[in-house]
């Protein structure tokens, strides 16, 4: 068990590297730089910049450097906590993350609570009542929800929310609560606002999880064992909840490790179309732009973020499944 964790937290480092590294290659690979951007910017607004002045600019922000001397020099400062500052506005890139970082993790964490809730027992329920119209209407449900992009749900639920609840539920928070300090009365907006962000980001991966859990635990129902367990007596939800359902909980919660991606990385185009104080809009800014560092902090972010999530769901699967052990050198095994 130690050993598992150890190998999994140095393989999580790697991966915090190697994302870091992909990120910045990534956003290098477009034409032009966060100058070429800029200069064009202010060209259209009628000012005039020269060569030389593109150039000094170009220098100042150490952009005529090769990309690896910058990506080197951008590690290196990350590694000393040292964020520094974004091209677009000379924000420090500490600040800019701190005010959204927190509205990140709670939507998402809001999101997969609510992804396990509503999974979890229709999941059971589909399965023992396999071929009936619960199971069917759980199952066209699903497939509606795979099917429906994301950001026309969030419109759907913002204009039914509006129309006949007479309800505003942009953004996080109302217009009055915006900057405030924590209150009751603060917590209670925020509740009557992240409804939709989470059940539109939620709905696909609610409705994978679903069928996951459903096709998993038919598996374990048509096994020996089962079967065995039914033989000797044992009736209804003691049969099921045993053995089957803890076994079949085994890809359910490594799912989990592919649904956080998914959230971190599906929202953008969520939090744009609903207004969402998270980091997704100032990333997508961000990366038109072509402002490097803060883009590839970002994107650093939600990779640890994402990273940290799968290491989690890993160290749950070791205590739901007593039959996983875990050696040095032998690997892992049922």
């Amino acid at each position: 068990m130690v050993n598992y964790i150890v190998k999994r937290i140095l393989l999580a480092f790697v991966t915090i590297a190697v994302i870091s590294l992909a990120s910045f290659l990534i956003l290098s690979l477009p034409e032009g730089d966060f100058v070429d951007e800029y200069v064009q910017k202010l060209k259209a607004e009628g000012d005039h910049v020269s060569l030389a002045r593109a150039q000094d600019i170009r220098e100042y922000y150490r952009l005529d450097e090769p990309i690896v001397a910058q990506y080197w020099r951008w590690i290196s400062n990350l590694v000393q906590m040292d964020f520094g500052y974004g091209f677009a506005g000379q924000q420090p890139i500490e600040q800019i993350i701190g005010e959204r970082l927190p509205a990140t993790i709670a939507l998402t964490a809001v999101t997969i609570v609510l992804i396990w809730i509503v999974a979890f027992p229709i999941g059971i329920y589909s399965a023992v009542r396999q071929h009936t119209i619960g199971d069917y209407t759980f199952t066209f449900l699903g497939f509606t929800g795979l099917a429906v992009p994301d950001f026309l749900l969030g419109l759907l639920l913002m204009y039914v929310a509006f129309r006949y609840f007479d309800q505003s539920v942009g953004g996080l928070y109302s217009t009055e609560f915006q900057g405030a300090a924590w209150t009751w009365g603060k917590f209670m907006d925020l509740l009557g606002h992240v409804w939709i962000p989470a059940l539109v980001l939620g709905t696909a991966g609610t409705a994978g999880l679903i069928r996951t859990m459903r096709n998993n635990l038919l598996d374990e129902l048509a096994k020996p064992y089962v079967v065995t367990a039914r033989a000797k007596g044992l009736r209804g939800w003691k049969v099921i909840a045993k053995y089957p359902v803890r076994v079949a909980l085994n890809p359910f919660i490594s799912g989990v490790g592919t649904v956080l991606p998914a959230l971190v990385g599906g929202s953008v185009i969520v939090s744009v179309v609903v207004g969402l104080p998270t980091l997704n809009p100032v990333l997508l800014d961000a990366t038109l732009q072509q402002d490097m560092h803060l883009a590839g902090t970002i994107l650093l972010m939600l990779g640890i973020l994402t990273v940290v999530g799968v290491l989690i769901s890993d160290l749950f699967l070791v205590l739901v499944d007593p039959r996983i052990r875990f050696s040095g050198g032998r690997g892992s095994g049922y």
